[in-house]
């Protein structure tokens, strides 16, 4: 058939898929070619998108000036957030690395335009987040050709929007949805940061999937499909 995956390119998506992390560090000063980055950018517009709205817009940031304006937010931000939280999950939280925003050479502001192609787009009347959701497809694309690529990528969201548009000129209407670091890393970790930190266990594939209705992690008509998932991917 016609656009069949050889089992070459399954697995090379598959370890895409599971070898991608969130990188807050490691990152070199290696400049990304301009060609991956061109693939990067166009792997994250081929994303689906609802009502074909392609709402998303990808700001390319090298500005050292404007990188530190948004650190600046960041810490102000994490402290912020700290205090909702008691000792000693406190001081845990506050030793962890969260960002790369001067340490990486590139970083990528990804936003959202809901009056693209109008006010109305199809799929949108019902659930209007789906513009949103849309965007989000667009970002892990992006993730995904970015680790193919060799590049690492870290999602900054402990942020002020208000302080994103301002620095970045962003216009009122539209919305900041993820603020990214890119760049060549020392290493890819076997495990996420916040799970190897302990902050987080991984939860299993089993307790995760329902069957028929919500909560129903039982049911005859799903029985080998079940035992596969509980044998076979739990490891992922």
């Amino acid at each position: 058939m016609n656009g069949d995956f050889s089992p070459e390119e399954k697995d090379g998506f598959y370890k895409a898929v599971f070898s991608r992390r969130d990188v807050r560090s490691h990152f070199t000063s290696e400049p990304i070619d301009e060609k991956a980055l061109s693939r990067i950018l166009n792997a994250a517009h081929h994303a689906p998108s609802v009502g074909f709205s392609q709402p998303w817009n990808f700001i390319l940031i090298k500005d050292k000036e404007s990188r530190r304006k948004v650190k600046n937010s960041f810490d102000k931000e994490r402290m912020r957030s700290s205090s909702l939280i008691e000792d000693p999950k406190r001081s845990k939280y506050l030793s962890l690395r969260l960002e790369g925003i001067l340490n990486s050479p590139l970083n990528v502001c990804v936003t959202y335009d809901p009056s693209k192609f109008g006010p109305f787009v199809i799929g949108r009347s019902s659930i209007p987040e789906t513009g949103i959701y849309s965007v989000c497809c667009a970002i892990q694309n992006l993730w995904l050709a970015a680790r193919a690529e060799d590049i690492g990528v870290g999602w900054v969201s402990i942020l002020s929007n208000d302080d994103l548009k301002k620095i970045l000129d962003i216009p009122e209407h539209v919305i900041p949805v993820a603020y990214l670091c890119l760049g060549h890393v020392t290493v890819f970790a076997e495990k996420p940061d916040l799970e190897k930190a302990g902050w987080l266990d991984r939860l299993a594939l089993k307790d995760v999937v329902y069957y028929e209705r919500w909560n129903n992690v039982s049911d005859p008509n799903w029985q080998q499909i079940r035992e596969m998932i509980i044998s076979n991917l739990d490891y992922a």
